[in-house]
């Protein structure tokens, strides 16, 4: 009994698989396009002269990508939205210890001023490992399920949570509504940054 409470003490998101996310929050999982008819968003000269000039170190290390390539791009969507939201990097978001749902988010993005501790909504953003999109979509789920949980506990209107699973180089978007996890089958490159930029807006302006 013990060794059980200590390795739910122990589960985090990162810990989490897609198979261990549907059994754990019998959560139903589809593939479905979210965003084909997303409005393009040119990148501003900043941005663009950034992504040109950082070349191929974002491919030595999950840390160059994050510095690289994410961060800026996230930085570009809060500047596009007049700094209304805000962006975390590697802040803690503890939600249900008990179930998993606890650790270290690697980007979140809200709609709230930049307090000490993260406020609902929000917008969940995972760093792939290993540059594999695919096993960062268990955590993103589980993320996902943990900023639903706060949206219900302080009775926002939000019915929808938004995800994203990023290598840097590329990105895939889910959507999480009550116990319907939809996941957009498609992977866009950073060459498209366009449209990844209208995608990130189109999030942004829904929370």
């Amino acid at each position: 009994m013990n060794d059980e409470i200590d390795i739910q003490k122990k589960l985090s998101y990162s810990a989490f698989t897609m198979d261990m996310v549907c059994r754990k929050f019998n959560i139903r999982l589809s593939l479905k396009g979210l965003f084909d008819n997303v409005e393009l968003v040119p990148p501003s000269d900043f941005l663009t002269t950034i992504l040109q000039r950082s070349g191929s170190l974002f491919l030595y290390s999950e840390k160059a990508r994050s510095e690289f390539i994410i961060a800026p791009v996230l930085l570009e969507i809060r500047e596009i939205l007049n700094h209304t939201v805000s962006i975390y990097s590697g802040m803690r978001l503890d939600v249900s210890p008990d179930e998993g749902l606890q650790g270290i988010c690697d980007f979140i993005i809200t709609k709230t001023p930049p307090f000490p501790t993260v406020q609902a909504p929000l917008i969940m953003l995972v760093e792939a490992k290993r540059n594999a999109v695919e096993e960062g979509l268990g955590q993103c789920a589980a993320e996902m399920i943990a900023a639903h949980r706060l949206n219900q506990e302080d009775e926002l209107p939000f019915s929808k949570v938004y995800g994203c699973v990023t290598t840097g180089e590329l990105w895939q978007f889910l959507q999480l509504e009550d116990k319907n996890l939809l996941i957009d089958p498609t992977k866009i490159y950073i060459e498209h940054i366009d449209r990844i930029l209208g995608i990130l807006l189109t999030m942004g302006n829904s929370i």
